[in-house]
């Protein structure tokens, strides 16, 4: 089966700060594959890792794996555990809940998370 491209003029947006009303627009609906990840450049130079599920929900988590020091989340594997959405480093296989950013792996390690929308 071959699925048809999705066209919406709908964009991806992030709260880069917590009690701020601003939004950064990141790119397209479209071009987040469910299953796969995409990273961007935020404003202020770091990276971040874009997720979207199957069911359609979004996620948007530090492209930087804290255990290799590399930006190379938005490549990893995504999942559930528990319940819980996940993304396995493609580096080491540490997995991330992309809702909180915990390590499912090593509670006391934590990537930022950020507030995702469509507008």
């Amino acid at each position: 089966m071959t699925l048809a491209p999705e066209t919406t003029d709908l964009k991806v947006q992030l709260r880069l700060a917590q009690h701020t009303e601003e939004w950064f627009t990141v790119c397209d609906l479209s071009l987040l594959v469910p299953g796969r990840g995409v990273a961007a450049l935020l404003p202020d130079g770091r990276q971040v890792a874009l997720f979207r599920d199957r069911a359609g929900e979004l996620y948007a988590v530090d492209n930087r794996d804290p255990f290799g020091g590399a930006a190379v989340l938005s490549r990893g594997l995504t999942g559930t555990h528990r319940g819980r959405p996940f993304v396995a480093s493609p580096l080491l296989k540490q997995r991330f809940d992309l809702t909180s950013g915990e390590c499912l792996d090593d509670e006391t390690v934590r990537i930022h998370t950020y507030e995702v929308r469509t507008a």
